[in-house]
């Protein structure tokens, strides 16, 4: 059901726990399973140079979010926009269909972290554009 990756994941999650005095701290949940999820970074130059999390929820969420700061440690923060939920199950070597929403989190929360960051310094940002292959909620008038 689920690949080694995603599992030693579980098992072993790297960068578990909590920043002093973070940059940025994204937090998102998933009322419907009831899977939370924070996750906080350090920035340095525009880079990353430490992500956390705390994620109450299930193996896969706990998954994500730790291969997601392994993915975003050590990059800039463009870099880590780009950072999508295919991206990281991809990374974990798949995930199941039924657990996908939890790679979404993951991502969300440090795309949050991210904005929150960029809140403290009053920084604006225009809200991110979905990249292509994430679904589109465009509705023009008369359609």
């Amino acid at each position: 059901m689920y690949s080694q990756k995603c599992m030693e994941h579980f098992r072993n999650p790297r960068n578990v726990g909590v920043i002093e005095n973070p940059d940025g701290v994204g937090k998102v949940g998933n009322p419907v399973c009831g899977d939370m999820m924070e996750i906080q970074i350090k920035v340095e130059n525009d880079i990353l140079t430490d992500v956390k999390f705390r994620t109450f929820g299930c193996g896969a969420a706990i998954a994500t979010s730790s291969m997601i700061t392994e993915l975003a440690r050590g990059k800039t923060i463009e870099e880590a926009l780009k950072i999508t939920r295919g991206d990281v199950a991809e990374a974990l070597e798949g995930l199941p269909p039924i657990k996908m929403h939890c790679s979404n989190l993951a991502a969300d929360a440090l795309h949050a972290a991210i904005e929150d960051y960029y809140r403290r310094k009053g920084i604006r940002i225009e809200p991110r554009e979905k990249k292509s292959g994430e679904e589109h909620h465009h509705h023009e008038e008369g359609h």
